[in-house]
């Protein structure tokens, strides 16, 4: 089993977050106005769409016999997560420009990890400090 950990922490003086992991680093905040946000990063619900759509993108080039084929560079991800009062209720994704891949887009599907963790729900134990 493999691990892949982050760490959020506030930035001091604002009420926004620096999340990092593997060495990579991004702002995590709420839009303008909302609970103290500046509207200066991504919220939760836009690094879950990220995620979900990230994660196809990579697993089409880990489908692909050659990562670098250039019909790839023509796909583009796009994911909708839905929210209700809070909660994500759903999420669509589509490919645009795929068609020349369209075997490659279905194996990607199969294979995300991501996707598969989302669609089934897992459980994610909290430790208190």
């Amino acid at each position: 089993m493999a691990t892949i950990s982050a760490v959020v922490r506030p930035v001091s003086g604002t009420a926004t977050a620096v999340g990092s992991s593997g060495g990579h680093c991004i702002v995590v905040d709420r839009p303008d106005g909302a609970a103290g946000g500046a509207g200066l990063g991504f919220n939760g619900g836009q690094l879950l769409a990220l995620a979900i759509a990230g994660c196809l993108a990579n697993d089409l080039r880990y489908a692909a016999a050659d990562p670098e084929d250039p019909h790839l560079d023509a796909v583009r991800v796009l994911a909708d997560v839905d929210v209700v009062e809070g909660r994500v209720v759903g999420a669509r994704v589509r490919f645009e420009g795929g068609g020349a891949v369209a075997e490659l887009l279905r194996a990607a599907v199969a294979d995300s990890t991501v996707l598969a963790a989302v669609r089934s729900g897992f459980p994610v134990e909290v430790i208190d400090a």
